[in-house]
């Protein structure tokens, strides 16, 4: 027979998952501002608890929280879409704190039904949802006066950025981000994406605006595209060396091509949405457009 306390334990993880599609956050009550074992799961959920001064009060972390460096010294739980039930309930937690989108689904499941408090943060690809994530994350910890601090800093430097990107003349350039090359391939970054978003917040056009997420691009479609820009990752198997980029087939006759046009730039700060996403949309638009922003 199962306790009143323990059933509501399990009643309250479960209902964290149906908040979820209701875009709620917080497990439970009020938040969990007594947690001291916290597992993140998501670079950016991570990066922001560093920021609030939770750092203390992370057990351990997923594979893509590398930031800041300090973050590589907790347990890795594993790769945020590939995590193991056991893995991360063997840390001990008394909360599990993880991006929308973690998975796989079954693990989640066990999660939900374990009687450790778990928490989503919805992560959409939008510049004006940057500064609710930190206030979401905040929020599930007991640290919202923080969060808002950070918050509204987030959003005065992304507003600062669109000022100053609005300055910009000439036309605007077409930036095609490249996630990856497989046999001479291409998977490109398309609409109601993070890659296609922060192009758009550095002052650039999608060169890919009629796919939707990350698919692979035909040559036919690379060349239709004509990027006048390339950008890619600048770490691990995503990294891509202008030669690479520029040998295939594809690009031969694009303006970006017969510029050396690419861009690299680190994943997290690029398409993490979070804290430093002003910074890398400065710095993307100074890339894209040189001279024309500081």
């Amino acid at each position: 027979m199962v306790s009143c306390s323990k059933f509501g334990r399990l009643l309250a993880a479960i209902l964290v998952g149906s908040t979820l599609s209701s875009g709620g956050v917080l497990a439970a009550d009020k938040g969990n501002p007594e947690a001291k074992r916290i597992v993140s799961v998501g670079g950016t959920i991570t990066e922001i608890l560093y920021d609030l001064g939770a750092q203390d009060r992370i057990v351990a972390r997923d594979s893509t929280s590398f930031y800041p460096a300090d973050a590589n010294s907790k347990p890795d739980v594993g790769y945020m879409r590939q995590l193991s039930a056991e893995g991360i309930l063997g840390q001990k937690p008394d909360l599990i704190l993880m991006e929308e989108g973690s998975g796989p689904p079954p693990v989640l499941e066990i999660l939900k039904a374990s009687e450790v408090p778990m928490v989503l943060i919805p992560t959409p690809p939008k510049a004006d949802k940057i500064g609710q994530k930190i206030r979401d994350v905040g929020a599930a910890v007991g640290l919202s006066d923080k969060a808002e601090v950070l918050a509204a800093k987030t959003e005065d430097g992304l507003r600062a950025v669109a000022a100053d990107v609005a300055k910009i003349s000439g036309g605007k350039k077409k930036v095609l981000f490249v996630l990856s090359i497989s046999n001479g391939r291409l998977m490109a970054g398309g609409a109601d994406t993070e890659a296609g978003a922060i192009i758009e917040m550095a002052g650039g056009v999608n060169a890919a605006p009629t796919i939707n997420g990350y698919k692979p691009l035909s040559d036919e479609a690379v060349i239709a595209a004509a990027p006048d820009v390339i950008l890619s990752m600048s770490r691990g198997d995503h990294s891509i060396t202008p030669e690479q980029m520029f040998a295939l087939p594809s690009m031969q006759t694009t303006p970006a091509a017969a510029n050396k046009a690419l861009v690299s730039m680190d994943g997290l700060v690029l398409l993490g949405f979070g804290p430093r996403t002003p910074e890398a949309a400065r710095a993307l638009a100074a890339k894209i457009y040189p001279g024309a922003i500081n």
